[in-house]
């Protein structure tokens, strides 16, 4: 499976973006993608991730805010990301994992990384 993402960027606080990943596999509906990302001297977090049904788990902190979204007719995933913070600076990584429930589980399949950096 490899994944690239897309569409990071410099936005001010309050703005927009939509991060899309484009996965090469054969099978994409037989695989959980989410959402990832690493803010500057801190762990990688978990984000969002869906599964083939359109179900979703997100974190708490970017619930109403960041929304998964994916398109298995075209082998891709993306989050629109509304109403952005400051805090929400960070590299987003776009993942995958084969399976079908799209809470827990452990990610075995990364993208490069996008650069998201909202100014105050």
């Amino acid at each position: 499976v490899q994944l690239q993402a897309s569409g990071g960027g410099l936005v001010q606080a309050g703005g927009s973006l939509r991060l899309s990943c484009a996965a090469s596999v054969r099978t994409f509906n037989n695989y959980v993608m989410a959402w990832f990302r690493q803010a500057p001297g801190k762990e990688r977090e978990f984000v969002s991730s869906i599964n083939w049904n359109y179900n979703t788990e997100s974190a708490n902190s970017v619930k109403g805010r960041l929304t998964i979204s994916r398109d298995n007719t075209k082998n891709t995933v993306h989050l629109q990301m509304n109403s952005l913070k400051p805090e929400d600076t960070a590299v987003y990584y776009c993942a995958a994992r084969y399976g079908t429930i799209a809470a827990g589980g452990s990610y075995n399949y990364w993208g490069q990384g996008t650069q998201v950096t909202v100014s105050s």
